[in-house]
């Protein structure tokens, strides 16, 4: 029976790092079902949901040894419930907020949708220069889900609030289901 797992892994952004890893699990019979990869500064960072005989598992760890010894730091996690088993009946939704960049954007977000027990699924932001002004602009994208029993209007007039105060456009899109 397959094993799945979380594989993340941090280090020097070099070419061939996605190769290198993706030949170590496929020579343990391995297969990637999920992953996201960026450069963030000048660290590359993997994150992997991995299928695997569980047979092949054991042995996984030093496989990583050569890797480890050039500075990346790498770590496996079970995931043993799925997504549909953790949240049935829950809402999809798409969050984008712009802006000025400034501190604690993402927090202010993240602390509203934990208080209204709001799952965040996937994240991504940036800050980029403006094309016009060089000022830093905000962007963020998040996909979450939100319990069946959550009054829609309470928790995205709270994102509204948090928009307003702090000078963002936020956008909540449902998703079909």
């Amino acid at each position: 029976m397959p094993k799945k797992f979380v594989l993340t892994l941090t280090g020097p952004d070099r070419i061939g790092i996605v190769e290198n890893v993706t030949g170590l699990l496929l020579d343990r019979g391995g297969n990637v079902e999920t992953s996201r990869m960026a450069r963030l500064g000048g660290e590359f960072a993997v994150l992997m949901l991995v299928s695997m005989p569980e047979e092949r598992f054991a042995d996984l760890e030093g496989a990583f040894d050569e890797l480890k010894t050039q500075g990346y730091k790498v770590g496996t996690t079970p995931a043993d419930r799925t997504h549909a088993e953790s949240h049935v009946g829950w809402l999809p939704y798409v969050i984008e907020v712009h802006g000025a960049d400034h501190e604690g954007i993402i927090h202010e977000v993240a602390r509203h949708l934990a208080q209204h027990g709001i799952s965040i699924e996937e994240m991504d932001s940036e800050s980029a220069p403006a094309s016009t002004s060089g000022v830093p602009v905000f962007a963020m994208s998040a996909r979450v889900l939100v319990p069946p029993d959550e009054s829609v209007r309470g928790w995205e007039t709270g994102l509204e609030e948090i928009g307003w105060r702090l000078n963002l456009e936020i956008d909540v899109i449902a998703m079909e289901t």
